[in-house]
């Protein structure tokens, strides 16, 4: 039988997510369910736990106020190329965020509360947990983890992509769980986010990261299989790379289901 896997969403949009999820997790073997603050799943029904990507994790739970909003990347180069690639680029950005849809509402805090229930039952019964985009954040930050709420200070020198495409290459921390997974040094993701991990919780360490340094992925020394990763690998079924993750995925999940 395939492991029911619970897979968190807003209750407002987010069906694209959902749907790339739903059909990753199929793929890989396992049976998806989605759920949302308004349609609640008790842990105790789940063979493993997807927390999805989505809205600002409520900058209270990692001990901060929530600034205004993150700064536009600003570059001093103003070469031709720069210009012609700002025009043509931001219509696209704002067309896949609205097709994929990942503008969501600032804060979601019912949905932090959801997850934040979800993961501690999950964690008690040693459940697997795939964080991604928000999910990995939020996994983190459950662990007494902190967020950067702006990466802008990170781009000066490159641009911060916001793409679908695997357009951005991540390095991948050689004695993680992940390398083992993935059974690589350096993927290429996509990215759709503007906030990334700052300080590590407890018993969490970096998976990945980019060539700046900003996280890309982290992972549980404490827990069997606990990963997050920053950027949204259902939204790339044509990558084996990025399926075997929800295979690695899936097959702790059956184990838990066995």
């Amino acid at each position: 039988m395939r492991p029911v896997i619970g897979v968190t969403g807003p209750d407002k949009g987010g069906d694209a997510a959902w749907l790339f999820t739903r059909i990753a997790v199929f793929r890989a073997g396992g049976k998806a369910i989605r759920i949302t603050p308004l349609k609640p799943v008790s842990a105790n029904c789940l063979n493993g736990l997807i927390i999805g990507g989505g809205a600002d994790v409520n900058p209270n739970l990692y001990g901060q106020e929530k600034i205004m909003l993150a700064r536009e990347v600003i570059r001093k180069k103003k070469s031709f190329l720069y210009t012609a690639g700002r025009i043509l680029l931001y219509p696209m950005v704002y067309f896949f965020r609205k097709l994929f849809s990942v503008i969501f509402i600032k804060e979601d805090y019912l949905r932090d509360d959801m997850e934040y229930d979800l993961i501690k039952k999950a964690l008690e019964i040693n459940m697997p947990i795939l964080g991604i985009c928000r999910g990995a954040q939020l996994i983190n930050v459950f662990m007494g983890g902190s967020l950067f709420q702006d990466l802008s200070d990170f781009y000066s020198e490159t641009p911060q992509f916001q793409t679908v495409f695997p357009k951005k290459q991540v390095f991948i921390q050689p004695a993680s769980k992940l390398a083992i997974i993935l059974k690589r040094r350096q993927l290429m993701v996509n990215a759709l986010h503007y906030q990334a991990i700052n300080k590590l919780g407890k018993n969490i360490r970096s998976a990945a990261i980019e060539s700046n340094r900003v996280i890309q992925a982290v992972e549980s020394i404490s827990h069997p299989f606990v990963i997050g990763v920053q950027w949204h690998p259902e939204y790339l079924p044509q990558h084996n790379a990025h399926q075997d993750i929800f295979r690695a995925f899936i097959k702790a999940s059956r184990r838990q289901s066995g």
